[in-house]
């Protein structure tokens, strides 16, 4: 055959009973000028990624790929977390990435750097990118070089991360909820925050089906657990806030924040109380408040659960000023809770 940019090699016949033909690309030249397609333009929706294999960062979005031979991609077996980078400031990111290394760590997996090299990884990534509202996601997989059930021939575990270029906005508005009927993770996989999100997309989409936007998972023992990607949380009618334990669910950042912060009420008076427990189904929509809290949100009102109103059905008071508490903090908190980005 002689050498060329692509040729094409015939395929089984179509449905419609036409030839389909499969191209084939002989250089690289050829396939990222396809590639390349489908970002036509600017701004792109990712800006910047890390790559351990490749080394470095990479400002095409054409470029970032990881190879198929990826435990991550063909066995499911990876880790990640995500941190809110938020009018040029990285949110929380160290409690986000003591979380991924302990979820690196229940998976097995060792990281091919030290937490400080992690860290400034992702702060040299975000300056690079230059994107001043996004989020920054990052992974860690078992390595790359084979197909097989288990890593143990693969020379190193590989660290990804990538920013997602897209603002922030505070969720006032209620949305509406079902209970999942798909079976939720076992605690050994739900407290650790691993690729698999199989059960959190079925979970999402089902809701979506039945016209609500996003679903609750009940646990065993008939306790709520928590929603598809976030923590619920609620106010009792004593004006009480509880979110639910962490032994069996995600320990959420936000959630873990929101028990930091929400103190700052008791003492106002706003709140009676604050604290962690269980919470049963018949409990949770007699609440007068209900809510999920989640990085990106970060807190989202419910009024509505399984077609039936929480408390008035309106957004609650005491859920708006949770809000304001958290956003106040991801704007304008303490140096702990937020890293300059060093931009270029």
């Amino acid at each position: 055959m002689a050498a060329s940019d692509s040729c094409s090699m015939v395929a089984p016949e179509a449905a419609n009973g036409e030839e389909f033909k499969v191209e084939v690309f002989a250089s690289s030249s050829k396939l990222l000028s396809k590639l390349q397609e489908k970002w036509p333009g600017k701004p792109k929706p990712y800006p910047a990624m890390y790559s351990s294999v490749y080394g470095g960062i990479l400002l095409d979005s054409a470029m970032m790929v990881i190879p198929i031979d990826d435990q991550m991609v063909n066995r499911g077996h990876g880790v990640f977390d995500t941190a809110i980078i938020l009018n040029g400031y990285l949110y929380e990111l160290d409690v986000h990435l003591a979380r991924f290394l302990r979820s690196a760590s229940n998976a097995k997996i060792v990281s091919p750097f030290p937490e400080t090299t992690l860290r400034s990884i992702l702060i040299q990534l975000a300056a690079s990118s230059g994107c001043r509202n996004g989020t920054l996601r990052y992974w860690l997989s078992a390595g790359l070089g084979n197909f097989l059930l288990s890593p143990a021939g693969l020379t190193s575990s590989a660290f990804y991360a990538v920013v997602i270029d897209g603002g922030f906005l505070q969720c006032r508005e209620g949305v509406k909820v079902i209970t999942s009927s798909i079976p939720m993770k076992s605690p050994l996989f739900a407290t650790m925050k691993n690729v698999n999100y199989l059960p959190n997309m079925l979970a999402k989409m089902e809701a979506e089906e039945e016209r609500a936007d996003a679903s609750v998972w009940i646990d065993e023992e008939g306790c709520i657990a928590e929603g598809p990607n976030v923590n619920v949380a609620f106010i009792t009618r004593d004006g009480e806030l509880v979110l639910l334990a962490f032994d069996k669910i995600l320990s959420g950042c936000s959630a873990m924040r929101l028990l930091q912060l929400a103190p700052k009420l008791v003492e106002q008076g706003s709140l009676k109380g604050v604290r962690v427990g269980s919470v049963s189904v018949e409990e949770g929509k007699g609440a007068a408040e209900m809510m999920y809290v989640g990085s990106t949100l970060p807190i989202l009102p419910i009024i509505m659960w399984d077609g039936k109103p929480i408390g008035d059905g309106n957004v609650g008071e005491l859920t708006m000023t949770l809000l304001d508490l958290l956003w106040d903090d991801m704007v304008a908190g303490p140096e702990t809770q937020r890293i300059p980005v060093p931009y270029v």
